[in-house]
């Protein structure tokens, strides 16, 4: 088949928004953010971000470009985890920090799996670790990972969680506690392999309806600030990385 299934489509898709996205601004979107003001070459840097997503979203949407295109963007992914992410984490311990990380963090897992997904001989035999059973089991663990301060934010901001759900929908302190518990217990079950295939496909539900239900309708009816722009764009990033990696889970699935 030479076009991508569909959520792979869907995730290349995001991808080539997000660097059109970058390129009418000409700086970082959500995605990337935050980065340092004091940055080197931070202006040519907000533009190689736009035109990597952007080719590489392209590129995810058939097969014989793929496996170039994922390795491009798995690599500059990792290093953008490793380098502008990680050092945060370990020297604050503080939300923002996490969260920025862990929104990295479900990319990479996105990329990581549909690396392994497509790895061809070359990188099987040189690149095992990466590319064999053993990079998809880091892959979906950095995901499962990556859920928990999600959910822990949900406590952490209780009020700001409520103020989001739906005014529709009864008891949304309520809400806010079950979907930050459900994103904690969901990143454990992955974590130790337990009904992972399911709380990966829960996880990702979830995020969607988060799209659906709160930002889209904040989009289409109201008038958004730029940091909820910036939340919005995040939310469709993360649903469509969350349900790449969900369907790694599938048996049909063949990796």
């Amino acid at each position: 088949m030479n076009i991508a299934r569909v959520s792979q489509a869907v995730f290349a898709a995001t991808l080539i928004g997000v660097g059109i996205l970058g390129l009418i601004r000409g700086d970082f979107t959500a995605v990337w953010d935050p980065v340092p003001k004091s940055l080197p070459a931070r202006d040519a840097l907000a533009y190689l971000c736009a035109l990597i997503s952007l080719a590489c979203g392209i590129g995810l949407l058939w097969q014989r470009t793929a496996v170039f295109a994922v390795r491009v963007l798995l690599g500059y992914l990792l290093l953008w985890l490793l380098l502008l992410r990680v050092p945060g984490v370990l020297l604050s311990f503080t939300i923002g920090f996490w969260w920025s990380a862990c929104k990295t963090a479900v990319m990479v897992s996105a990329a990581w799996v549909l690396y392994v997904r497509f790895a061809d001989d070359w990188d099987r035999q040189r690149l095992a670790f990466v590319a064999g059973d053993q990079g998809l089991r880091i892959a979906r663990a950095l995901y499962g990972l990556a859920l928990i301060p999600f959910g822990i934010a949900h406590f952490l901001y209780l009020k700001e969680t409520a103020v989001l759900v739906p005014g529709w929908l009864p008891a949304p302190v309520a809400w806010a506690y079950l979907t930050g518990g459900a994103y904690i217990a969901a990143g454990l079950a992955v974590l130790i392999n337990v009904y992972a295939r399911m709380a990966s496909a829960l996880s990702a539900l979830q995020t969607g309806l988060i799209t659906l239900l709160v930002w889209v309708p904040m989009m289409l009816t109201g008038h958004p600030s730029a940091f909820q722009w910036g939340e919005i764009v995040v939310s469709v990033v993360l649903t469509a990385s969350s349900w790449v990696v969900a369907e790694s889970f599938s048996s049909r699935t063949r990796i």
